[in-house]
């Protein structure tokens, strides 16, 4: 559950990107490179209890799970899985975030609408 303690929890600046679509020569929409949408405050915070048999797993693969919190705003409710995050705060090298998590879920923890809530995961390919 998000932690409703003010703007202060949210300590981390990240960046929602999506793919953007292009035309082929062909004319026809393919997929193409993402795309940052907007950058807001987040509180990003690394998943160690629940099921540990799955967080330890997913270590052994080089992979960490976090919860991203974030404000309700209709930017925020319109990410879905689809997209991408990466740490702002960390930028980019030669075009390519330094820290990428891929969105697994987002959902509504409280059901007032005041945080949106996102498993993300650190080490996977997108």
């Amino acid at each position: 559950m998000a932690v409703r303690s003010g703007a202060g929890s949210l300590n981390a600046r990240v960046t929602f990107q999506r793919r953007g679509t292009t035309l082929d020569t062909y004319q026809n929409p393919v997929l193409g490179p993402f795309e940052d949408v907007f950058t807001i405050s987040a509180r990003l915070q690394p998943k160690f209890g629940g099921d540990v048999e799955a967080v330890t797993a997913a270590r052994l693969a080089a992979l960490q799970p976090y919860n991203l919190i974030v404000r309700s705003c209709s930017d925020t409710r319109d990410v879905t899985p689809a997209w991408r995050v990466y740490d702002a705060r960390k930028g980019m090298v030669d075009g390519v975030p330094v820290r990428l998590f891929n969105i697994k879920t987002s959902v509504n923890p409280d059901e007032r609408s005041q945080y949106v809530e996102m498993l993300v995961v650190e080490g996977e390919s997108s």
